[in-house]
């Protein structure tokens, strides 16, 4: 039995389940063959003990916010919304150490795993130590996210954040944003660091927290850092319509819009959230070809607003799926509430499908978020297709949400009626990870969790 041939009754392959498939892995951790059709499992093959899902991208993690999830869901005040929600969270920023980041992300990149995920893309803000001064080695929280990814084994984007100033209008930032501060020249030099460390697994881009944080002379200065080269380019837009009115007062145009004249924003280029929206700033992003980045657990704890689902889908604009502050970590209960949120909105049900070409919901909301998957981790590809990381998920058919569900509709019951993971075994670039939904490195992982929650926020 070969560690690199497989063998799957049923998988998903190019937007619909496909019977009795082969799947080879090449040297290198990727997919050399996927042949459906191949009625007996070969001798040499191991035989997957359940239908076979691709591993989807987390286009958008703040990884550090792991630990302060589930700490804020109480209101003291008259008011609580979105900003009231930031200036507590600021209260992890400020102390957590890289220790601590490791043990906190190990514990995320595991739970991820678990939930589908097999790369996350870390916007990843918190540059310096607890008082905003450099660490000797200025890149030691990148290394601490991808000490924790390599320890997970899951494939990590690193996207270092410009981040300069606290508002449009607010030229410097605020004391307790101090960990956060970058200028494109640094931004530039960390990307460059962890790129050419070469770790397996490991890649680097680049992120621009968002309009109100970065002003245009440094995006434009980061940008031509950048240049040509092909990587992934995240920014915050359109989150808060408190950044909207900013916005409009500050350039005369709405975010979507102002990035859209502003900037030359191409296929890396990714808008995390953009849930304000009028039509004419998704036809600049349908035109442009970059995509966008939904969170709806996070979207909806924060009390965001809706994202325009059918207007983005209408327009094809490539669309993936984050977690962000990581209220959820799983990728179905992403699409789900995405899905509900919609119908909520509209009063109307299965909002996404297309009748005539993809009538069922969850697959046209999973096959979006693998292929958007791609350009935002800064991927050739993605997916069960020839020439894309061997990452495939193996879901377990006996789990309450999946049993008896006729093969045809285990996707959606996957997405709409199961509510803890049903995923049995994960596989990052050929390798087995996730084991009977279980990780080798879960208890000693676990244990560092807990005691970096405890020196966090005590008992």
């Amino acid at each position: 039995m070969s560690e690199h041939v497989f063998w799957a009754q049923l998988a998903w392959v190019n937007g619909r389940w496909e019977h009795d498939v082969y799947l080879e892995v090449d040297a290198r951790g990727h997919w050399a063959a996927i042949t459906p059709g191949i009625a007996r499992a070969p001798a040499h093959a191991r035989v997957l003990p359940g239908p076979v899902l691709p591993g989807l991208v987390n286009a958008h993690s703040h990884a550090f916010q792991r630990a302060f999830a589930g700490l804020a869901e109480r209101r003291e005040t008259e008011a609580d919304d979105f900003w009231s929600w930031r200036d507590r969270m600021y209260g992890a920023a400020l102390r957590i150490t890289p220790a601590q980041m490791r043990a906190v992300a190990a514990q995320l990149y595991v739970e991820l795993l678990q939930g589908g995920y097999t790369q996350v893309c870390e916007f990843h803000y918190l540059h310096h130590q607890e008082d905003g001064q450099s660490y000797a080695d200025e890149a030691t929280m990148a290394w601490a996210l991808a000490d924790a990814a390599q320890e997970a084994g899951m494939g990590l984007t690193l996207l270092p954040v410009l981040y300069e100033r606290a508002g449009f209008q607010k030229p410097t930032l605020r004391p307790d944003q101090r960990r956060f501060a970058g200028t494109p020249d640094f931004i530039a030099r960390l990307q460059a660091t962890v790129q050419a460390s070469r770790r397996p697994l490991l890649n680097a881009g680049v992120a621009i927290h968002s309009l109100r944080a970065a002003s245009a002379a440094s995006i434009d200065a980061l940008l031509a850092h950048v240049g040509d080269t092909d990587m992934p380019i995240h920014i915050h837009v359109a989150e808060q319509m408190q950044e909207v009115r900013d916005c409009l007062v500050a350039t005369g145009q709405r975010p979507i819009a102002h990035l859209a004249q502003r900037f030359s924003m191409d296929s890396r280029w990714q808008l995390v959230h953009a849930t304000h929206t009028e039509a004419a700033e998704i036809d600049a992003v349908a035109r442009s070809a970059a995509g966008i980045v939904i969170c709806p657990s996070t979207e909806g704890n924060l009390g965001d607003g809706f994202a325009d689902l059918p207007g983005w889908l209408a327009a094809s604009v490539p669309m993936a799926l984050g977690s962000d502050s990581h209220v959820g970590r799983q990728w179905n209960e992403e699409i789900r509430w995405l899905e509900y949120s919609q119908r909520l909105r509209l009063q109307q049900r299965n909002v996404a499908a297309a009748p005539g070409r993809q009538p069922a919901t969850a697959a046209r909301l999973l096959d979006a978020a693998v292929h958007a998957g791609a350009a935002a981790s800064g991927h050739a590809n993605w997916g069960l297709q020839v020439g894309a990381r061997a990452d495939a998920l193996v879901l377990d058919v006996q789990a309450p949400g999946l049993l008896g569900v006729p093969g045809s509709h285990l996707l959606d019951a996957l997405v709409f009626a199961t509510h803890p993971p049903a995923i049995r075994d994960v596989y990052v670039a050929g390798q087995h990870v996730i084991r009977q939904g279980q990780h080798p490195a879960q208890s000693a992982v676990a244990q560092h969790f807990e005691a970096a929650m405890r020196e966090l926020w005590g008992t």
